[in-house]
């Protein structure tokens, strides 16, 4: 509504301007006093414009926890961004351009300043409110000059004479209850009708000697409490954890480590593994008869580039303890990992967690760009450095987290060992050509570390190709006894000879010192 207004004030000026003199269209230069009151001014328009969006725009329909987080925004871009995605958490059709929720809203506050005004904008009118928030009532009994009345049977029945009022009915509100009716009383004939739950607020006789009491047959105690439930923002269309994967604005006080990496299943089908790590410091634990748990809800989505909803999961990581200690129980951390089948693209990850001990939150999105594996091509899928890796049982094979074919591979997220581990790696090799006359084929593989900073080649290793087909799968433990704690890149060179190609998949890790 503000952008409207902001634009055709520009516009107007701009006309204004192109119809002065020529001779004015050079401006005189500012001075710095000049420029500093002039910015000034404009920080305070800005300023005034963000106040009127909350108090106005949105009034009703903002949640404590968005006007809160709102007031926590330093800049004008973070605002922006937020108002941006404020709208699209209330979107039914996030995939598609336009925002039906904004429109609806906004149509809203027009038809409420139009039809509810009464010496103060319709807009701020109870009945203006609950159009607002609910839209058109599914019925209204309206009497606007007040005058005779018959009651109700709920009401005691009997005549009486009435102020003006009126009655909306909407067969199912969310969160509230259905056959909900609202009533509304003009006491002052000033044409603000106010909402009350007190039906005899309408009686224009109920002070008159002599006369006549409405029963309310009602349970008062019901109408308050659903007087109360109205005034409250609508319910936001997605849950606390989904919406905070719509919104770009952080606040992230639950730290979270997050990797993909790709396995090709088919030349269609891209086993893309999300892995994310929690220290386990950084949660909360009860405990209970020497048993300590954490627990973190998870809510995720993969989406297009465009926002269209491909893939979701939700669940409930529980991290278990069984010591006496809080101590021994947060030391370490907690991996957990979902396999996401999708078809080379690009896409949007979005995640949030919660721990639901502690209240803390986090938040993420990153693009996924699923890489294509075209069959004529060498290729690798990513190069997995792990802290664990070993086979698992054929019962087992392709079946549990971490588990890609007959082998248990979990990386280690934050791709830093410590001297005194083993860094196990994993990576596949697909679309080797084979000889036509052994039917194997011929290449060589080559692994170099290199010390960052300086470039030092401090381990390499040679081997020849062994495999039996096209499909070769790399994967080994190294031990790091010997290395000094730094920055490294391990980069594995394989060549294709039959088809004279290269293809170099590296990874960069880090190593400190292990416990003295």
């Amino acid at each position: 509504m503000h952008c409207k207004t902001l634009v055709i004030f520009c516009a107007a000026c701009f006309l204004a301007l192109a119809q002065q003199p020529q001779r004015d269209t050079i401006a005189k230069p500012l001075s710095e006093k000049e420029q500093k009151k002039r910015d000034r001014n404009l920080g305070k328009e800005m300023a005034s414009a963000y106040d009127s969006w909350e108090k106005t725009d949105v009034a009703y329909i903002i949640t404590d926890e968005e006007r809160q987080a709102f007031h926590r925004l330093s800049n004008d871009e973070e605002r922006d961004s937020f108002i941006e995605q404020f709208w699209r958490r209330r979107d039914p059709t996030p995939e598609t351009e336009e925002n039906e929720f904004k429109e609806e809203h906004y149509r809203r506050i027009a038809y409420a300043n139009e039809r509810f005004a009464s010496g103060i904008p319709g807009w701020k009118t109870d009945r203006g409110e609950i159009y607002i928030k609910y839209g058109p009532p599914d019925e209204v009994d309206s009497h606007p000059s007040g005058g005779l009345y018959q009651r109700s049977p709920e009401e005691g029945g009997g005549s009486t004479t009435v102020f003006p009022f009126e009655k909306w009915r909407y067969r199912y509100l969310e969160n509230i209850g259905t056959d909900i009716v609202i009533e509304f009383v003009d006491r002052t004939n000033s044409g603000e009708y106010r909402m009350t739950t007190d039906s005899s607020e309408k009686d224009a006789l109920s002070h008159v000697p002599g006369h006549q009491q409405p029963l309310d047959r009602r349970n008062q105690f019901d109408l308050v409490e659903r007087d109360v439930d109205l005034r409250k923002p609508p319910a936001i269309k997605f849950k606390d954890l989904e919406a905070a994967v719509t919104t770009s604005i952080r606040y992230n006080t639950l730290p979270m480590k997050v990797r993909t990496d790709f396995v090709p299943v088919t030349p269609t089908s891209i086993l893309s593994n999300i892995s994310l790590q929690f220290d386990r410091k950084d949660l909360q634990f009860q405990q209970k008869e020497g048993y300590s748990k954490a627990v973190i809800n998870l809510y995720a989505r993969v989406s297009t580039m465009s926002r269209r909803t491909v893939n979701v999961f939700e669940d409930v990581i529980s991290v278990d303890a069984l010591t006496g200690t809080l101590e021994k129980a947060t030391a370490g951390s907690s991996i957990y990992q979902k396999a996401v089948p999708l078809a080379p693209g690009r896409y949007r990850l979005n995640i949030a967690a919660k721990d639901v001990i502690g209240g803390n939150t986090a938040s993420y999105e990153t693009v996924l760009d699923v890489p294509r594996f075209e069959e004529d091509q060498l290729a690798a899928s990513s190069l997995i450095l792990a802290d664990v890796l070993e086979h698992v049982p054929a019962k087992n094979i392709g079946l549990g987290q971490f588990v890609i074919g007959a082998t248990r591979v979990r990386p280690r997220v934050g791709e830093t060992f410590r001297n005194d581990e083993k860094l196990g790696f994993y990576v596949q090799l697909h679309h080797f050509l084979t000889d036509p006359a052994t039917h194997r084929p011929n290449g060589t593989i080559e692994y170099e570390i290199v010390k960052s900073g300086t470039n030092d080649v401090v381990f390499a290793f040679h081997e020849d190709l062994q495999g039996a087909a096209s499909e070769v799968i790399l994967e080994r433990l190294l031990p790091l006894n010997r290395f000094v704690p730094g920055s490294y890149t391990f980069r594995i060179t394989v060549v294709d000879k039959i088809r004279n190609q290269t293809i170099t998949p590296s990874a960069i890790f880090q190593i400190v010192n292990g416990p003295s």
